[in-house]
């Protein structure tokens, strides 16, 4: 650990740091820390220069009044310092800072205390989540960030964990396990603080587990409340009135496969109305037909909830996608305004979740008031405005056909912020546009890894032969990407930049006129907030995934954004030529650091394996590698992202390559086969492996 003595403390504080910097260093950081009570949170702003909670406010706007950096000045942006956090692996975490101390996590739920003053690390804590769990991460051992609450910084971990440290010296105050660890939980998202109960939910509705938002007390780790999004075994008792209402929407056996519904992201809170507001997941499995065979909404999975925080009862719920079967997702950014509508102010809340359609709700009663698509859609013709329903094409869920669906799975917008501006009253999307087939599997069988499209997940699609096929010249064949700036009084679009990848960074619009966002070619820019224009850009040397934060240090304003590529859309995919260790890099005016140099990685080689298998050994090796390697490690061939194209993987990998898949590298977070493939699976596998990579031997001679 290092400590150093801030420069603003002032003479007598300056004059106690000689005699003992730790001390004095430990003892301001507690001070300022402390002051993040309930009335600091409710007033957080960012104009005073912090960014205090993970979407700067409450409302979740991700809008800083700080204007220092601005339109007409931003040509004189440049780098202060960077620093690197020792980790190749993917990065999305929305930093806190609190009088120049930031607070962020890493991957396998790391957390850092970095001196904004000097860009030095104050402490790091590692919460050594086994290895073994990186698997039951979906998109990545990723986490979105942590909360500060009155000396306190509050993280979620892989394995299910919620853990409490000391803002001052990095040391555990407390830890719970909020999961049961025999099943495939996961924490990836951000807790938030709220009347001094830290908000936690988890996911893993792909894998089979039942979604919950749980409430803890702050000071000593003590379960408040649990509210369960969808129902449990019908045979029980209703833990509450909301899933007697639930339970209504379901049918079949949808309990023994979990059901879903996890919230793994998006929370926002209404101080006035004394609401939580909570976005949930998507369906386990994804297709209704295996999950509720006999039909039904399904409540509340891909649902917008608003809560009671004090005891955790519902509200008022309101479902953007009923009877989910495509992976539509409501956990995308929630953000809170006040907008004129009609001649009328109203209190509203807006998502844009995965179903395409940007959702403008008024957040005391539930009511929609409006659902325009923001991208191309073609699974519902429209919303209802007087049901809040909407309305579906036949083929949309793909019972009688095998569909091109758009959105697809990836949605028209995912987890990645986006923010609302005061002055322009528009919505920043990091939006994407997309399309995929669905089809029904006809030989799902729940539990049996690798059932569905070659990934192993509990989704339940594929294609089905046996059936016609519904294209659409429409849809779009390639994925793209764009920063989409939508008018939500409008309904409409005022520009856009369209990006060649679609998986980009979140967003930061500030009273300067500028809108920040990184991208996954590695490129950091700012945009005019009225028009759309480049007015700036920097590398960052990798792809960006995280949102960026502006604050004030003594004074005057930095832009901070942290860089590693990974995640659900760099895992398996690499854009860049390089993929960096993560860096956190940080602007202001008149900057004139030097970004970090790093020696060429050389280039890859094929690994050239001796082929003994048949055709149709090989074909087998096929099969096994798409149900148990691809989530993680891709087509082979495709030169891999944060995780190794298999391709090529060194001689000695290869070598070794039995003992790897058999959990020799399990603590660095390769899963261990031994139970799911024996030694003849696992040489297939290898055999596949060679196969593909002399194929690509003949095509590049």
């Amino acid at each position: 650990m290092k400590y150093h003595c801030l420069p603003i403390l002032g003479l007598a504080l300056m004059l106690a740091c000689k005699s003992d910097p730790e001390q004095q260093f430990h003892k301001h950081i507690n001070e300022v820390t402390q002051r993040i009570t309930n009335e600091a949170l409710i007033n957080a702003t960012g104009t005073s220069g912090d960014w205090l909670t993970h979407g700067l406010n409450y409302y979740e706007d991700r809008f800083s009044g700080l204007s220092q950096i601005n339109q007409y000045n931003i040509d004189s942006l440049g780098l202060v310092w960077t620093l690197e956090l020792g980790t190749r692996r993917g990065i999305e975490a929305t930093p806190l800072v609190v009088d120049g101390i930031m607070y962020l996590t890493g991957p396998w739920s790391k957390v850092y205390a970095v001196d904004t003053r000097t860009g030095e690390m104050i402490w790091s804590y590692n919460p050594e989540v086994p290895g073994r769990f990186g698997p039951n991460a979906c998109c990545d051992v990723v986490n979105r960030g942590p909360a500060l609450y009155q000396g306190s910084v509050f993280v979620g971990t892989i394995d299910g964990r919620l853990i409490s440290l000391n803002a001052a010296t990095g040391d555990p105050n407390w830890q719970v396990y909020t999961t049961d660890t025999t099943k495939y939980y996961t924490i990836t998202g951000a807790p938030r603080v709220v009347k001094g109960k830290v908000i936690i939910g988890n996911g893993g509705a792909e894998y089979g587990v039942r979604g919950y938002i749980s409430a803890y007390d702050a000071e000593s780790g003590e379960m408040d409340w649990r509210f369960y999004t969808v129902p449990g075994d019908p045979s029980m008792p209703a833990e509450s009135p909301a899933m007697e209402e639930a339970l209504r929407t379901w049918n079949g056996d949808w309990w023994k496969y979990g059901g879903g519904g996890t919230a793994w992201d998006a929370m926002a809170y209404d101080p006035d109305l004394d609401l939580l507001y909570v976005g949930t997941g998507n369906g386990s499995p994804w297709n209704r037909q295996y999950r509720s065979p006999g039909g039904g909404d399904n409540l509340y999975l891909s649902s917008i909830l608003a809560i009671n925080p004090d005891n955790g009862s519902l509200v008022w719920h309101y479902q953007t996608t009923p009877g989910d079967t495509w992976d539509y997702t409501a956990t995308q950014h929630i953000i809170l305004a006040d907008l004129t509508l009609e001649g009328k102010q109203r209190k509203v809340l807006m998502q844009a979740p995965k179903n395409g359609f940007f959702y403008v709700l008024d957040r005391e009663t539930g009511t929609l008031i409006s659902a325009k698509p923001y991208v191309y859609v073609n699974w519902a013709t429209h919303v209802d405005l007087e049901s809040g329903r909407p309305v579906e094409n036949e083929f949309s869920r793909y019972e009688n056909y095998n569909a091109v669906v758009s959105p697809n799975y990836d949605g028209g917008h995912n987890w990645q912020p986006m923010a609302y501006s005061v002055v322009t009253g528009l919505v920043y999307i990091p939006a994407m546009r997309n399309s995929h087939w669905y089809g029904t599997n006809p030989v799902w069988e729940y539990g049996k890894n690798g059932y569905s499209s070659s990934t192993g997940w509990n989704t339940g699609i594929g294609f089905d032969s046996s059936k016609p096929v519904m294209n659409d010249s429409l849809a779009p064949t390639q994925s793209s990407g764009m920063l989409m700036a939508w008018d939500p009084v409008l309904s409409e679009v005022k520009w856009l930049v369209n990006h060649e990848y679609r998986w980009n960074a979140g967003v930061l619009a500030t009273a300067g006129g500028l809108v920040f966002q990184g991208n996954a070619e590695g490129i950091f820019s700012a945009y005019q907030d009225d028009t759309g224009d480049l007015l700036w850009e920097a590398p960052v040397g990798t792809g960006v995934s995280a949102p960026p934060v502006t604050y004030l240090v003594n004074g005057k304003q930095y832009i901070s954004i942290a860089v590693g590529w990974g995640g659900a859309g760099g895992q398996t995919n690499k854009i860049t030529e390089q993929i960096y260790p993560g860096i956190i890099y940080t602007f202001a005016i008149g900057g004139q650091a030097s970004p970090p140099e790093y020696p060429e990685m050389p280039a890859k080689e094929l690994i050239q394996g001796e082929i003994t298998a048949n055709a149709r050994e090989i074909d087998a090796g096929q099969r096994l590698y798409g149900a148990n390697c691809n989530r993680c490690h891709g087509r082979i061939g495709g030169g891999g992202g944060a995780l190794p194209d298999l391709a090529y993987s060194s001689t000695r990998i290869h070598e070794n390559f039995r003992y790897i898949v058999q959990g020799s590298f399990e603590a660095l977070g390769m899963p261990d086969f031994t139970d799911k493939l024996n030694e003849v699976e696992i040489n297939l596998i290898q055999q596949y492996i060679f196969s593909e990579a002399a194929a690509l031997v003949a095509v590049n001679n």
